[in-house]
Parts: structure tokens; sequence; C-alpha cells
């Protein structure tokens, strides 16, 4: 699919993220990448293939850490 040189890496690489953008709708939580993946707001993904990447963000971001 990818046409960039160098070429995005596939949507089996564990890299598949940093592929470019072809479309991205924030209003709607979704992009889809150069190598056919769907990446999702929730950093879920749905592959070409159509396997399910579970979302895999960092757990408790929003609370802050202090040293005691």
């Amino acid at each position: 699919m990818c046409q960039h040189q160098p070429p995005c890496p596939s949507a089996e690489s564990a890299d598949r993220e940093s592929a470019r953008l072809v479309a991205h709708h924030p209003e709607q939580g979704w992009s889809l990448l150069c190598n056919g993946v769907l990446f999702f707001e929730d950093t879920g993904e749905l592959l070409p293939d159509g396997r399910v990447i579970a979302p895999h963000r960092p757990l408790g971001t929003d609370e802050v850490m202090t040293a005691a």
C-alpha cells in the first residue's frame, strides 16, 4: 500500500502506529494510517485483516505521582 520512501511499517510490524496518516477524523475518534490500520482515539486498532488490537494506553495518566 505505502508509496513513501522509506516505506512505512507494515500492519504486522510492532511499530505500525508510526505509519503516515491517510485520513484523520478526530470528531469521530479514528485515523487511517498508510499501512491500512485504523487507529482509534482510545489507542485500539483494527488491522487490515480484521484483527482487533485492544487499547493499550498507559493506565493512571490522570493521577499525579509525588515523592514522599
